[in-house]
């Protein structure tokens, strides 16, 4: 079965064997390794990862409409082989999902997942003022062999409420995935922001203690969202 490593914080070192498959983003080879010739066959996903092409077309309309597409590459071993992907020198985290497990992730930080993983877009409802949010893609674990690869910006940081259950609250813009229950959305505007008095954080992403969750969030916001005021 294909393991995932990271490697410098900023590369996925994959460990393949004769017949594993992964999809990745295309593009995101950087390096790879086999006795003897060249194993590894790469070829470009142009629907979607799932068998079935009814699904995989449906599973593609989806991601476009909802803009959470993903160019995907699928990557074949017909041998052992340690393949290498990055991109942009962001750091990289590898997951290993439990069966049924789901990890909810914004597409453009998927770097790669395993073919037992299955990828769809559902509505989250969280994303009315900032550009993330409002739909996710989701990576399910369906076997034992379930890895995931997101991509952040910095250095990742975690706040997890599964044991104590604490409230936790994210920025849609620097939220990267999260493990668990779904959030809560809060707005906070009032006639402060018509006038250029507000904080700048009126929208944010909440998990209160009744829903346990793991959220892997970065330092570097994205730009995008609403700004309400007069200057």
């Amino acid at each position: 079965m294909a393991v995932f490593e990271v490697v410098n914080e900023l590369a996925l070192k994959v460990t393949a064997r004769p017949g594993d498959v992964i999809f990745t983003k295309a593009g995101a080879f950087v390096g790879g390794q086999c006795m003897g010739p060249k194993n590894y066959i790469f070829e470009k996903v142009l629907l979607g990862p799932q068998g079935n092409p009814m699904q995989a077309m449906f599973g593609q309309i989806m991601r476009r409409l909802t803009g959470e597409n993903l160019p995907l590459m699928k990557v074949t071993a017909n041998g052992e082989s340690i393949t290498y992907y990055a991109n942009r020198a962001q750091h990289v985290v590898a997951i290993r999902l439990q069966p049924g497990e789901a990890l909810n992730v914004e597409s453009e930080n998927i770097l790669a997942f395993t073919a037992d993983c299955n990828y769809s877009v559902r509505f989250l409802a969280s994303g009315i003022i900032s550009q993330k949010g409002l739909m996710t893609s989701t990576l399910r674990g369906t076997g034992p062999n379930s890895f995931a690869a997101i991509l952040v910006d910095g250095n990742p940081m975690v706040l997890d409420n599964r044991k104590d259950g604490s409230t936790l609250e994210v920025d849609p813009d620097a939220m990267v995935a999260f493990i668990g229950a779904d959030p809560q959305f809060k707005t906070d505007l009032s006639w402060r922001n018509l006038i250029g008095q507000a904080s700048g954080e009126s929208y944010m992403m909440e998990w209160a203690s009744h829903n346990p969750a793991a959220v892997i969030y970065q330092p570097n916001e994205r730009s995008g969202g609403i700004s309400v005021g007069i200057d």
